[in-house]
């Protein structure tokens, strides 16, 4: 398989032709925050906590390291005050919806991010999707998915199949940034009071 060699924080780093930028890092032991993915799922980019900066070409830009790709000669910065101060609101804003979240705490610890800074809006979901990504791309089972957009937006188990495979998988759960007992109770209450539209095939819709 084809290399190729891109700078990451002033160190060259070697890496597979097709990686991304998450990869790349990854590969060299340099750790970028991401809330979103999983090793076993498709790139999603719905975080965007993994931004960071690339220069190519001349021209600096900021890119989601988990879908963007690396290429021969690019120049990659995964801290800055700028991606810092980008990193922190994003925190800050998914804080609001899980404020007592352990994981989304200790990134609040290190960027400084005011966990009070927005009103709450506990729904302890922030819409990652790996709970539905998941269950659909390496279960093939399609028991959770989503329901509305934008705001409205939310996570929901489908009854009738999870009633039948969830309970002896349960894989989702430990994959949730916001804890798992929340996935626990959004299912228990899915099967005690099923929705009136779940989604149908659990498939994950375009981002509004």
């Amino acid at each position: 398989m084809s290399e190729i060699v891109l700078e990451i924080d002033g160190k060259k780093v070697t890496a597979r032709e097709g990686a991304t930028v998450l990869e790349a890092a990854a590969s060299a032991g340099v750790r970028i925050p991401t809330l979103c993915h999983h090793e076993k799922l498709e790139p999603y980019g719905s975080c965007r906590l993994c931004t960071v900066e690339v220069e190519a070409g001349g021209r600096t830009r900021l890119v989601v390291a988990c879908v963007y790709p690396a290429a021969d000669g690019l120049r990659v910065r995964t801290r800055s005050d700028k991606i810092d101060r980008i990193r922190k609101l994003i925190l800050e804003l998914y804080l609001a919806h899980a404020p007592d979240a352990a994981g989304l705490r200790d990134l609040a610890e290190e960027y400084g991010a005011d966990r009070d800074r927005f009103d709450k809006e506990a729904s302890f979901c922030i819409q990652c999707g790996l709970c539905v990504r998941y269950c659909a791309e390496v279960k093939k089972k399609h028991a959770v998915g989503f329901v509305d957009r934008g705001w409205r937006k939310e996570i929901c188990f489908v009854p009738e199949i999870a009633a039948e495979t969830c309970w002896d998988c349960r894989e989702c759960f430990p994959l949730c940034p916001t804890e798992a007992l929340q996935a626990a109770y959004v299912f228990v209450e899915a099967l005690k009071f099923p929705r009136e539209d779940p989604p149908g095939d659990g498939a994950v819709p375009e981002r509004s």
